[in-house]
């Protein structure tokens, strides 16, 4: 998208302010259960520290609503941080302030310093003019390695970044902008796109923007069933968003005899509840029990699926088949992720996003089957579905 990458701007004994995606899981003790994502920035973190740069980093954790809650403090990221760069991360508690000011001037060439939750103050997210310019005091350059919140129009990712000269993006933020802009401007065919999980919402304006770009969609998860109620069918229990039914039957009455091919299961898991342990059955999708809900595609669609899938050189996946959280309804994630898998080690280009889809295959034990796995789901659906992204577009300009 034009962005300057971190190569680009001068490191060397500069102050360095850098937006992370630190959104990180933390267990009951308060310590880091999953370090994916502070993993994802080490190679840009690195670079800047082994370049001489003085590294301020920024994040937010959870959605604390503009208030102060100790339980969604940045303290342990930063100690998980230190252990894996096998160094001291400063940390200060604060975002913005003279303490901050200080604690930044004084680091020196090769230190790192990650300030306190940026949403704590709900500046932040508001893009609030002088809290942007409080941050932009921290640092001489700003690179952007948040690609999960490139979608916001935050002060870290907006606001702030006009006011430097020196702007760009880090490797993590780089790698995405590359696989997603190959998927969408210059993709090998067959194209498959592979869309799950539980709601329409959202999708619609992808799966539309889709319609230009790839050669079949597939559709399954809990957003089927909004489909199917268009299509007058029984749903049982099933998950539906009422206010999205005529939405889709627009949508369906614009695939009718178009190029691209729209896949539908035609036959699901029901489930008698919503449990690990519920009674279950295979039904068609034209017979679907009243009292019973789908709770994932069965056999049929996945050999349905798995052939249109065959010959695909670019795969993209965003949302997973059914309810992968429980063992007795994760079948058909299970082999769609490994048709994708076994695309891959074919050389085809597949593209997996979205934080359920990415659960359910680091749940299978297959990250790293894909060419490449998205930190960012709801800014790759904005960025597929043609949108800009407010956090890259300030980069470019």
């Amino acid at each position: 998208m034009g962005a300057v990458s971190v190569r680009d701007i001068p490191i060397e004994s500069k102050k360095v302010l850098m937006r992370v995606d630190f959104n990180v899981p933390l267990d009951e003790r308060g310590r880091v259960s999953d370090d994916t994502r502070i993993q994802a920035a080490l190679p840009t973190i690195r670079y800047i520290l082994h370049g001489k740069g003085s590294l301020i980093l920024m994040s937010h954790l959870g959605r604390p609503k503009g208030k102060v809650r100790e339980e969604l403090s940045l303290r342990p990221v930063a100690d998980r941080l230190g252990e894996l760069l096998d160094m001291p991360v400063g940390f200060v508690p604060a975002s913005v302030g003279p303490e901050v000011e200080g604690r930044a001037r004084d680091l020196k060439p090769g230190e790192c310093l990650l300030l306190e939750n940026l949403r704590f103050h709900p500046e932040e997210e508001e893009n609030d003019q002088s809290f942007s310019e409080q941050l932009a005091r921290l640092g001489d350059v700003y690179v952007n390695d948040a690609f999960g919140t490139a979608h916001r129009a935050h002060a870290s990712t907006v606001g702030v970044a006009g006011r430097f000269e020196h702007r760009a993006v880090g490797f993590l933020m780089e790698t995405e902008l590359q696989y997603l802009g190959r998927a969408v401007e210059n993709p090998e065919r067959p194209y498959v796109a592979i869309m799950g999980g539980a709601k329409i919402s959202g999708k619609i304006e992808v799966i539309r923007n889709l319609l230009g770009l790839v050669d079949s969609i597939i559709v399954g998860g809990g957003m089927v069933f909004t489909f199917f109620r268009a299509q007058g069918l029984e749903i049982g229990e099933s998950i539906v968003e009422p206010d999205r039914v005529e939405l889709a039957g627009e949508l369906l009455d614009e695939m009718e005899g178009g190029k691209v091919k729209f896949l539908l299961p035609i036959d699901c898991v029901v489930a008698d509840q919503f449990a690990e342990d519920a009674a279950s059955q295979i039904v068609s999708r034209y017979a679907m029990p009243s009292g019973w809900r789908g709770l994932d595609i069965g056999p049929g669609t996945v050999e349905l699926f798995s052939q249109a899938l065959r010959d695909a050189k670019t795969v993209l996946w965003n949302g997973p088949m059914g309810v992968f959280e429980f063992d007795a309804f994760m079948d058909g994630t299970r082999a769609i992720a490994g048709v994708v898998a076994e695309r891959t080690a074919a050389g085809a280009t597949t593209i997996v996003g979205g934080g359920d889809t990415v659960a359910a295959i680091s749940k299978l034990g297959l990250t790293d089957k894909y060419s490449h796995v998205s930190t960012g789901g709801g800014a790759a659906l904005e960025y597929l579905a043609g949108r800009e992204l407010p956090g890259v577009a300030v980069l470019s300009k």
